[in-house]
């Protein structure tokens, strides 16, 4: 519905559809630009009051602005209002998304058209380093909840001309801007059209947890893929490594999080901290994390295997000191650390930083010497837990540490009640449920192993020199599967 070029309609048009007399952060009053009547609309906290009203100081000011009656609105905007972020629209539904967005309205008696006024701001937060992924060396920024300062983060790291942030408006209520970010000679042009595509078809009310909603409406997944499909950083040095790279990012309102496209599960082994050391420091970190992922998934359920089916071999290896543990108790005692070790970790995660490492450390250690006195846990069995979670936090993502852990979990409870044939099935479920996990665009969850590409793959597992690592085009993925 376009704008009336009567004043009194368009206030009523607005009285009808916002609450302006109920809502206090409504700012709204009448004008007179010399001859001419006009109304202003803004929401309280999004407009930066002091330009606003040095605008309109200006525009009721006979010594600047000449003219007592407004006569052409595009030459009276161009004249007469110097602040950069101006624009004209009739649409009453952009007016209303801008409004509610921060922008200011002017609706002058006369003319079907409003002026918006793009003077917003956000309270907003210090541009931090993220506590999930820090770095020991490097840049200590990281993304924020407002879109703009995000998206000033990547152009401050990537000022190519090719750099496009195209805009996208998602939920019939909460109206939240995404937006996708990409270089245009060096992108996948059509996995651009088809996230394009998917984007303006969401049929949703909200993003209601920004863009861990966004994640989910765009990729939705079975409940047997735990596995993290669409890798997300709240890293700028990150982000715009992988834009460099020819990968798309989705920038969120609201959120702080980046999400990248297309992905693969070889990226959340990826970290920073790789390049801020030596080529040969960083290629041997790699390898650790590498490493920890079979160690994170296997070792508890292989321990379990051997002292429950396998107990001479146990005994020959020494993996049990008491060897007059029955299976069954074995089995009670890995389960009972392995929820010990989950509720370390939580509660850990949501205390403050000024109690987790001691709540970490001496609750383990207080609670771990009471359940081996108590016969509710062995030192072994402590033991190996250690070294699992030890493997666990060293990977870089937590989404896919966590998804290792719910996998482990279940090749424990299947090794505890069948032994080898339920660990053997549960394991082989395990790598289908992986080799099954689906991808934005379709292309192959494990690239570059499969299609396999030999470049690639070195690039992945050894961490390059500079001169040789620097992004010159897009990967090729091959073909995706649909």
């Amino acid at each position: 519905m376009n704008l009336s070029p009567r004043l009194e309609e368009n206030i009523a048009y607005l009285e009808m559809h916002l609450p302006l007399k109920n809502s206090f952060d409504l700012m709204h009053r009448t004008l007179k630009l010399g001859e001419t009547k006009a109304f202003f609309l803004g929401v309280n906290g999004f407009c930066k009051t002091e330009i606003l009203q040095q605008i309109f100081s200006d525009l009721q000011n006979p010594l600047y602005v000449p003219e007592r009656k407004v006569s052409n609105i595009n030459d009276y905007v161009n004249s007469s209002i110097g602040y950069v972020q101006t624009s004209l629209s009739d649409s009453w539904e952009d007016i209303l998304r801008n409004v509610l967005s921060g922008p200011a309205a002017l609706f002058i008696d006369g003319f079907s058209q409003a002026v918006l006024i793009d003077a917003r701001t956000y309270p907003v937060r210090s541009i931090t380093e993220p506590d999930l992924e820090k770095s020991t060396r490097g840049s200590r920024d990281g993304f924020v909840e407002t879109l703009l300062f995000n998206a000033n983060l990547i152009r401050r790291r990537v000022r190519s001309t090719d750099l496009c942030f195209a805009m996208h408006s998602i939920g019939s209520s909460s109206k939240t801007d995404v937006a996708v970010a990409y270089l245009e000679g060096n992108v996948n042009r059509d996995l651009l059209r088809e996230l394009s595509r998917v984007l303006d078809s969401l049929d949703v009310t909200s993003l209601t947890m920004g863009a861990k909603s966004l994640e989910e409406l765009i990729l939705p997944k079975k409940w047997w893929h735990p596995l993290p499909s669409i890798q997300v950083t709240e890293r700028p040095d990150v982000a715009c490594s992988y834009l460099l790279e020819g990968h798309i990012l989705i920038l969120t309102d609201n959120s702080p999080m980046v999400l990248i496209l297309p992905c693969t599960i070889f990226q959340f082994i990826q970290s920073p901290e790789d390049y801020y050391k030596s080529p040969s420091v960083g290629t041997y970190f790699r390898l650790i994390r590498f490493l920890c992922i079979p160690a994170s998934l296997l070792l508890m359920p292989l321990f379990l295997l051997l002292a429950i089916s396998f107990p001479e071999l146990a005994e020959s290896l020494s993996l049990l000191s008491d060897q007059n543990l029955t299976p069954q108790r074995i089995f009670f005692y890995v389960l009972a650390v392995e929820f010990l070790l989950d509720l370390f970790k939580y509660s850990s995660s949501l205390s403050s930083g000024k109690f987790s490492g001691s709540l970490s450390i001496v609750g383990g250690l207080i609670i771990g010497d009471i359940a081996v006195s108590l016969n509710w846990a062995s030192v072994e069995v402590l033991f190996y837990a250690a070294v699992t979670l030890l493997a666990s936090l060293s990977i870089t993502s937590a989404e896919f540490s966590d998804s290792l852990r719910l996998y482990r979990m279940l090749l424990v409870i299947a090794t505890g009640f069948f032994g080898l044939p339920g660990f053997l099935i549960c394991l082989a479920l395990v790598l289908l449920s992986a080799a099954t996990t689906p991808t934005f665009g379709g292309f192959s969850y494990f690239w570059p192993l499969f299609p396999f590409n030999r470049k690639a793959l070195g690039r992945l597992l050894f961490r390059s020199p500079t001169p040789k690592a620097q992004p010159t085009r897009a990967w090729n993925r091959g073909k995706p599967h649909r």
